[in-house]
């Protein structure tokens, strides 16, 4: 059973959580991959960290709400910073990052890595 205080400790994390496209499970319900987070000496809640890939698509969503419009409706400049911003989140380390990126942002794989080309010649 929780406390209040342990309500407030997750309604704490949950936004965290939630921008990771992770989830909060029970603690006894926790994997072995799972995060079990503990508060004033208590397991409280666990997080079932996303995939990466499924992170990606998450990050991509949230850019796009952000945005409000499509990322394929951006221009280039904005694309080029999506791109960015990307790059530094480590989505290009995920299998199959540059196709998923290029796809959303409605571009060629090739202009994905011109974008991340131009910014290393800078």
């Amino acid at each position: 059973m929780t406390g209040a205080g342990d309500e407030h400790f997750i309604a704490a994390v949950k936004p965290l959580v939630d921008a990771m496209g992770g989830e909060l499970v029970p603690p006894d319900e926790a994997g072995p991959d799972d995060v079990t987070l503990a508060w004033q000496g208590a397991d409280v809640v666990a997080v079932r960290l996303p995939q990466l890939a499924d992170s990606l698509d998450h990050i991509l969503a949230a850019m796009e709400r952000k945005k409000g419009k499509p990322l394929a409706d951006l221009d280039r400049k904005a694309k080029q910073e999506v791109v960015r911003i990307l790059e530094a989140r480590g989505a290009f380390s995920v299998r199959h990052g540059v196709e998923t990126v290029a796809s959303a942002l409605g571009v060629s794989r090739f202009t994905v890595y011109n974008y991340l080309n131009r910014d290393k010649e800078v």
